[in-house]
């Protein structure tokens, strides 16, 4: 029974090894040993294509692929690692960008490897078709990492101090979980991975939008050695499969010499990878006797070292599989990578905008707000003793200090406003060279200014004055010195102005995030003051006031068209009735085919002349400035100045915010959400001081910047 049992055991290991050296061989083509027939062509490749150097170097290293974790397994790795990590700030000599370029040499070889092998007819593994396939998104990637990692963004990064050097953390962090992912990464295991991560040791920002860079390098890397390897083997194929044709040659013409050759292939004495093996053993099995020796000595061989021809085919199998798994893996990481909104990413895991969250305007702000807001935070910490988190938690402790008011009660005020001098102080933080000269020019920007302007004229003016003042006399020197400099003072306002720009970059104003709808509380109002001239000209105005609201569609946003008559010699004329019920009709149109909640729809508000005695003719008074003051009046419970109002002008009197636009004005899609949003922030609504009778702080009004197009400029 025992021998029995044996005997089937036996018989089912030669039937799985069989099975492997058919799943080997289904790898190759039956169109494979058509290649060229001459010996020499394959001499010639292996002899071009063996020994590059980049290869070389990357011969011996393994693909990334360590013991396969769960995501409750990473996590607990992650948590190991940070335990273990320690990071210093020190610069250090930078080894990604040179291994991106090695990498990327070592890729372009082997595709060229790979293509000629193709081109020859010859068939090749899975994992080298689904690279030669997808080297173009490869291609993409490299360039788009070496255009992400300037090597000054290195340079700020946390290196570590027990690890490779010249590595960063976060690079680390991502060889590791693409290791124990083999290539796979997904969000939701990315995520567990640094979250776990980052409760024993918290990552600061720039490591955070780090993070899909290094990934991109860790599996760019990956690849590296993968089809490193799976060139390697196509180069031991290519030196097995003309060893064997050698054999089968000499074994078709004079049987008796395949021993000679036989010896000449020992005396070369091949390196025996499990690929040159498989392919000699898959090429010389079954063709003959003459091929009874060369076999004999291949497995005798293999004996020496452990091996059995089956398993030989077996493994070459394995790796082949593996290989095309590390390879699919990787390239659908590097789609994933490329595809995933990493702005959410940064958010979700970052230690600084879990303290910021504290405050309560911070959540409804925007995201390029909040990055600003978290950028500096990290700016701020890297001059000071303090971690990014312990300077996001001191900006909170000083805005609860000031709870009533809304601007010292946000924690913006210390970040981003005239609070950041005190936040500094509190964390420590070293005020460079740059931060110092600026603080300066803040403070005495007007000196600064005028003085700048009157250093250049003078410059300019004296000279030319000096020059002039033999010839002129005192008194004439006098006058043209005065002449001369109010000339060059033209002169140096236009230098100022053009250094301004470049030395005083322009700053977006923060703004809260009105993108799912403006809140009841933000109610706005899009006014557009205008005149009635003709019928056509009320429709062309109706049709873009319905454009606009189409691209601005929002139930707290309402539509208002302001006018006034043409001005006149006499109070009405005969036209101004039948324009006016023309308007009428076509807001009441408007508001008929739109439908809308209270707080929005369209509306109509026009005033009647008024006699002008400074220009002696009937016009709407003060024109487009007098409709917006009298609109203000009417938004406060006053419509009285208006003559005829079309739509519930009670609906109005929570609006808060008007965006007044010119008739050829457009608003572009969501503009309005944008706008209202800007004007409701805490740091721009204004601050009116009685005492001096104006607005000190914040903004009353807001001028965006206006692009002009062609058909407004053809109009106009």
């Amino acid at each position: 029974m025992l021998e029995h049992g044996s005997n089937n055991r036996a018989d089912r290991g030669r039937a799985r090894a069989q099975a492997a050296r058919d799943g080997y061989r289904s790898t190759l083509s039956s169109h494979d040993h058509s290649g060229p027939t001459a010996a020499e062509p394959e001499k010639s490749f292996r002899k071009r294509r063996t020994t590059p150097a980049a290869i070389v170097r990357a011969r011996d290293e393994a693909p990334l692929r360590a013991e396969l974790f769960s995501v409750t397994q990473l996590q607990r790795h992650a948590q190991t690692l940070a335990g273990w990590h320690e990071a210093s700030a020190a610069p250090v000599s930078d080894r990604l960008l040179p291994r991106l370029n090695d990498n990327e040499a070592v890729l372009a070889d082997a595709y060229v490897l790979l293509t000629e092998a193709v081109k020859r007819g010859r068939q090749i593994t899975p994992a080298a078709e689904w690279f030669v396939d997808n080297y173009h998104l490869i291609e993409e990637q490299i360039r788009t990492a070496r255009r992400h990692l300037p090597r000054g963004y290195l340079e700020e990064l946390p290196y570590l101090t027990n690890g490779v050097p010249g590595t960063p953390r976060v690079y680390t962090i991502a060889i590791e979980l693409i290791s124990h992912a083999h290539g796979h990464v997904d969000l939701d295991a990315l995520r567990a991975f640094v979250a776990a991560y980052q409760s024993t040791v918290p990552l600061r920002v720039g490591e955070l939008w780090a993070i899909p860079i290094m990934l991109r390098l860790a599996l760019i890397e990956n690849l590296r050695r993968v089809i490193d390897g799976v060139s390697a083997g196509r180069r031991d194929r290519e030196a097995a499969r003309a060893r064997a044709k050698r054999l089968l040659e000499v074994g078709a013409n004079d049987p008796s010499r395949v021993v000679l050759v036989l010896a000449e292939m020992i005396e070369e004495d091949p390196t025996l990878t499990n690929a040159f093996v498989a392919e000699l053993a898959s090429r010389i099995q079954g063709q003959g006797a003459a091929m009874v020796f060369p076999l004999a000595w291949l497995e005798q061989r293999l004996s020496d070292e452990g091996q059995t021809l089956d398993q030989v085919f077996q493994l070459a199998s394995q790796r082949q599989a593996a290989d095309q798994v590390s390879i699919g893996n990787s390239i659908g990481s590097l789609r994933f990578l490329g595809a995933t909104d990493w702005r959410h990413f940064v958010e979700h895991t970052s230690v600084v905008e879990g303290a910021l969250r504290q405050d309560a305007a911070y959540p409804s702000m925007d995201f390029t707000t909040r990055d600003r807001y978290r950028h500096v935070v990290e700016h701020i910490a890297k001059a000071s003793p303090l971690t990014e988190l312990a300077v996001a938690q001191a900006a909170i402790a000083l805005s609860r200090e000031t709870p009533g008011d809304p601007r010292t009660g946000h924690v913006g005020y210390f970040l981003i406003d005239e609070g950041r001098r005190r936040l500094e102080v509190r964390a420590k933080s070293r005020r460079s060279g740059a931060r110092l000269l600026h603080a300066l020019a803040t403070r005495f920007r007007l000196p600064i200014y005028v003085g700048a302007i009157v250093a250049i004229s003078a410059a300019i003016a004296v000279p030319l004055a000096m020059h002039a003042a033999p010839l002129l006399g005192p008194a004439g020197t006098v006058a043209w010195t005065i002449l001369v400099f109010l000339c060059a003072s033209q002169v140096a306002t236009a230098i100022v102005h053009w250094a301004a720009t470049l030395m005083v970059p322009p700053r977006v104003l923060p703004r809260l995030d009105f993108s799912d709808g403006i809140p009841d509380a933000h109610r706005t109002l899009v006014a557009v003051p205008t005149m009635l001239t003709s019928r056509s000209g009320i429709d062309e105005l109706a049709s873009a006031l319905e454009v606009r609201f189409l691209a601005n569609r929002d139930p707290n946003l309402a539509f208002a068209l302001v006018t006034d008559f043409r001005d006149a010699p006499e109070e009405t004329l005969a036209e101004d009735v039948a324009l006016l019920e023309h308007a009428v009709a076509v807001i009441d149109a408007l508001r008929a085919t739109y439908p809308s909640s209270p707080g929005g729809g369209f509306f109509l508000l026009h005033r009647a002349r008024r006699w002008n005695p400074g220009e002696g003719v009937w016009m709407g008074w003060e024109r487009k400035r007098g409709k917006l003051e009298d609109l203000n009046h009417a938004l406060r419970g006053k419509a009285g100045k208006f003559d005829r109002v079309v739509g519930p002008i009670e609906e109005l009197a929570g609006v808060k915010y008007v965006i007044a636009l010119d008739s050829d004005t457009e608003l572009p899609r969501d503009a309005a959400r944008a706008l209202a949003g800007t004007l409701g922030h805490p740091l721009n609504r204004p601050v009116f001081d009685r005492a001096r009778g104006r607005v000190t702080k914040g903004y009353a009004i807001l001028q965006p910047r206006v692009g002009i197009t062609l058909l407004s400029a053809n109009a106009s």
